[in-house]
């Protein structure tokens, strides 16, 4: 009696993962070219940083977007990235008519804080899904630097550098998922 394997089970459970792998390598891209051109512009609102502070949540909106396209999003996952998408391009709208750089970090703050606890629960959501544990921890370390974003806009002398080392911290997060993503790919297909 011959044993039937279905080798197209293994392409669709793997096609999500790789659809994310791809997902996380270009915001890890973004993210670093990013954190280069603001660290340049950190010191003002001028065009350039007003320009990069709006792009990014965009940004994080449009691959939330793609994550429910690509990715095979579940229920659970689509709701929370449907809500990620309407808080990133609320944020986004805030950020291109906030007036000084106080107002910048307190809506980024707020923003990085329920973004965090969004990007927590997907990552808890997807934790059968490897390289989930970045995500997770990329979730709870948000909602703390947003906290102290919230607490810089206060003080004297406020800037936006601290935003580039969040979004770069942020991306090597979604680096380490993508690497992870890959080695498991591996083995799947093996």
């Amino acid at each position: 009696m011959d044993t039937f394997v279905d080798n197209n089970t293994d392409a669709v459970s793997l096609a999500p993962a790789m659809a994310l792998r791809k997902l996380y390598l270009l915001r890890f891209a973004f993210a670093a070219v990013w954190t280069a051109l603001l660290f340049v512009a950190a010191d003002t609102l001028g065009p350039l940083s007003v320009t990069l502070l709006v792009l990014y949540p965009l940004f994080d909106a449009a691959c939330a977007v793609g994550d429910l396209r690509s990715a095979g999003a579940d229920g659970g996952a689509a709701k929370r990235l449907y809500a990620n998408i309407a808080l990133s391009v609320s944020t986004g709208v805030a950020l291109a008519v906030a007036s000084g750089i106080p107002a910048v970090l307190r809506i980024w703050g707020a923003w990085a804080i329920a973004a965090g606890i969004l990007q927590l629960a997907m990552g808890v959501a997807r934790r059968r899904t490897s390289g989930q544990w970045a995500m997770i921890a990329s979730g709870a370390i948000s909602t703390l630097a947003g906290a102290s974003f919230i607490a810089q806009s206060g003080k004297d002398g406020a800037t936006l550098a601290t935003l580039a080392g969040y979004a770069f911290l942020g991306g090597v997060f979604f680096l380490v998922s993508a690497l992870r993503l890959g080695s498991a790919g591996r083995k799947m297909s093996a």
